[in-house]
């Protein structure tokens, strides 16, 4: 049976984005991007919303020889895995081994962990909150950034209750921290 896991890079103050919508501080360096591609290697399907799978999409095309080791590596690690997009408004999808659902359905996710080996990821704040509250995450994989931004895209959802037990962290050299929580 496959595990779900919410994996998000995020500020100290519980943001995947600022208000503007920019991430560019949760760019990982060499150190966390070579952590991040070891954790993602196990997963066989990244679910995504329309601004997540917008943001992942390029890895379609990168990975050539003239690009870091680690960037080639995960731009592999992604391309083998399918992908399932959930969007209203997305009239096709552009990347290989995608496949386009209109609505987020709980009970297809459910079916989906019961019936694969490999881990799914859920990525983006918005459909992982609709995961969360719906009970079907079962790891949570967050990087702290060392930077405050006051405002944005929050990177768990209001009004739910989750009682976790840590099961892994490790210090970056950049200041970045992971923590592994695992669903109780």
């Amino acid at each position: 049976m496959a595990k779900l896991i919410y994996s998000a890079i995020m500020s100290l103050d519980g943001y995947t984005a600022d208000e503007q919508g920019n991430f560019d501080w949760a760019a990982p360096d060499e150190e966390v991007h070579g952590f991040v591609n070891d954790l993602e290697r196990p997963v066989g399907t990244y679910l995504y919303g329309r601004r997540m799978y917008e943001v992942m999409s390029p890895w379609e095309t990168m990975g050539t020889p003239d690009q870091s080791p680690v960037t080639v590596d995960f731009a592999r690690i992604w391309q083998a895995a399918d992908k399932l997009v959930y969007s209203r408004v997305l009239e096709s999808v552009s990347t290989a081994r995608t496949r386009l659902e209109r609505q987020f359905d709980p009970e297809a996710v459910r079916q989906l962990k019961t019936t694969t080996e490999p881990d799914i990821s859920v990525g983006g704040p918005h459909l992982a909150a609709e995961a969360i509250q719906a009970g079907l995450v079962d790891e949570y994989h967050l990087f702290l950034t060392p930077t405050v931004v006051g405002g944005g895209n929050q990177a768990l959802p209001d009004h739910v209750r989750l009682d976790l037990d840590l099961e892994d962290e490790r210090r970056f050299t950049s200041g970045v921290v992971f923590l592994r929580y695992r669903q109780r």
